[in-house]
């Protein structure tokens, strides 16, 4: 059983940049097939794909954030990170990583993230 914990500071501060890890366990991020992604909730709103890192090392990200957005990964921990440029109250969220291989699709517990002065 994959599991996925996500992790960084609960409040930032706007202009600055938001830093999220999700640490893996029970899988390899570079097991073949794996993808795995960064998905926010704001709040009273739908999930948001913010994009997503392939067990090769591709990435591919939303298009609306990518100018702000960088997803990189440490293989070494097994973990995947997300840093968010910029940020602005309307970057408030609860931010997720996910990982699908084949048919199966797992999910971290989420993280609170807001941005406030």
């Amino acid at each position: 059983q994959v599991q996925l914990q996500e992790s960084g500071p609960g409040l930032v501060k706007p202009s600055q940049t938001l830093s999220l890890t999700c640490t893996v366990s029970g899988g390899s991020i570079t097991t073949t097939y794996s993808a795995w992604s960064w998905i926010r909730q704001p709040p009273g709103k739908g999930l948001e794909w913010m994009g997503v890192i392939a067990y090769d090392g591709r990435i591919s990200y939303n298009p609306s954030l990518k100018s702000r957005t960088s997803i990189f990964r440490d293989t070494s921990k097994n973990q995947l990170s997300l840093q968010l440029s910029s940020v602005t109250p309307e970057d408030t969220a609860v931010y997720l990583c996910n990982a699908v291989r084949l048919f199966y699709k797992f999910w971290g517990q989420g993280t609170q993230v807001t941005v406030s002065s």
